[in-house]
């Protein structure tokens, strides 16, 4: 399955807030469709099939990709469900978004896939490259790109940057402190949901 290019506020408004998809917040349903729906009695697989689809929408991933993530993670030591979320919270376009260089987490891909992203002096044009603690990111040292990462700082950093990463505006470097810990995880999730979806298919 590809990656999801279709309305956003769609998938929102069916998920909740998705801060990673986009900056956009659902609307509240009317009263009326909300009765309809509160009347039918929501089964246990759709419970754990939308929180599935909140992970992979929130982060961009395909379903490969997220298949792909639960089996590293059940092979890991500690918690497969934070191991689980710690693998896309990782991701090169994820950390750039987390930074507030990127509104979204599509808006990080492009910045990286557009070879505007540095992580240690290298130019990584590689979304789904997973960052390890003590890498650092900066902008590729051209005028285009400083202008627009600059913009997005301005506009999106008011959002608290999580305790794992740290930003320098006078450098204008991103730094990746550690494997960050479940509580700074910017999403509303119930990881266990989603490999208990996954064990439920094998």
């Amino acid at each position: 399955m590809s990656r999801y290019r279709g309305p956003r506020v769609r998938i929102i408004r069916r998920l909740g807030a998705l801060p990673g998809l986009t900056t956009k917040t659902p609307q509240l349903k009317s009263s009326s469709i909300d009765q309809s729906t509160s009347n039918k009695k929501i089964s246990q697989y759709r419970i754990r099939l939308e929180e599935k689809q909140k992970l992979r929408f929130h982060y961009g991933i395909t379903e490969r990709q997220l298949l792909n993530y639960v089996r590293i993670a059940r092979k890991a030591k500690g918690s497969t469900g934070e191991v689980l979320l710690q693998l896309p919270e990782m991701r090169l376009d994820n950390i750039i978004f987390r930074l507030g260089m990127a509104p979204t987490i599509p808006g990080a891909r492009q910045l990286v896939n557009h070879r505007h992203i540095l992580v240690n002096d290298h130019i990584v044009d590689i979304p789904s490259y997973r960052c390890k603690p003590q890498d650092f990111i900066t902008i590729k040292d051209r005028q285009k790109s400083e202008a627009i990462i600059n913009k997005n700082i301005d506009l999106y950093q008011k959002y608290k940057i999580p305790n794992h990463l740290t930003y320098s505006s006078l450098e204008k470097k991103g730094l990746v402190n550690q494997i960050l810990d479940r509580e700074s995880i910017g999403l509303k999730i119930n990881e266990l949901l989603v490999v208990e979806y996954y064990s439920r298919q094998a």
